[in-house]
């Protein structure tokens, strides 16, 4: 089962698809970090990520692309972290898909969902800054934009999380909570 966590940078995203998948039991845990350290920044938000995920038992695996070679232990529970960066893994590394990069990450997709329990996926929202930007970035956002959109199809629940608060935008199984004063409802 599928469930989506969408925001602009710096919303809480993370840390809510984080409490959305250690919520789901004492599951084996996988994260898949696609976030490539390619500078000093990118180091510093995979150091700032890796301390979040301190002690909640997450098994990290680096897959900056071929998302669908991954073997999973039967059963898991997997936060994938995030699409935006695998998107342009797979449109600019040597070893991405280059043009088949909608196709190879829905692939990619499936064959997580096979293997897991659950699946959390963490994407972006990049698309209402009303900037025109050059092709190659016009291209990227369509191609991010197709998979979020067919993520959110297939997800049973969808949240945006504004300001670190969660808006349900799809919750078709209870994935969902809200939380009231500490207290679920």
């Amino acid at each position: 089962m599928i469930t989506l966590v969408t925001g602009g940078s710096g919303s809480g995203k993370s840390a809510y698809a984080e409490e959305v998948l250690t919520g789901f039991g004492d599951f084996p845990r996988i994260y898949i970090a696609t976030m490539y350290p390619f500078d000093e920044e990118s180091k510093k938000r995979i150091e700032r990520h890796r301390k979040m995920r301190a002690e909640k038992n997450f098994n990290t695996i680096e897959c900056y692309t071929g998302l669908r070679n991954l073997e999973l232990p039967e059963g898991c529970c997997v936060l994938l972290e995030c699409m935006s960066n695998l998107v342009a893994n797979e449109m600019f590394q040597e070893d991405g898909a280059k043009d088949d990069t909608v196709p190879e990450i829905l692939e990619g997709i499936s064959e997580i969902e096979k293997q897991a329990k659950e699946l959390v996926i963490v994407t972006n929202e990049i698309f209402s800054d009303g900037i025109d930007y050059d092709e190659e970035t016009k291209r990227y956002q369509s191609y991010l934009g197709k998979i979020n959109q067919e993520l959110a199809k297939r997800a049973k629940a969808v949240a945006e999380v504004v300001y670190g608060i969660p808006v349900e935008r799809k919750n078709q199984k209870g994935v969902i909570r809200e939380k009231k004063n500490g207290t679920e409802k």
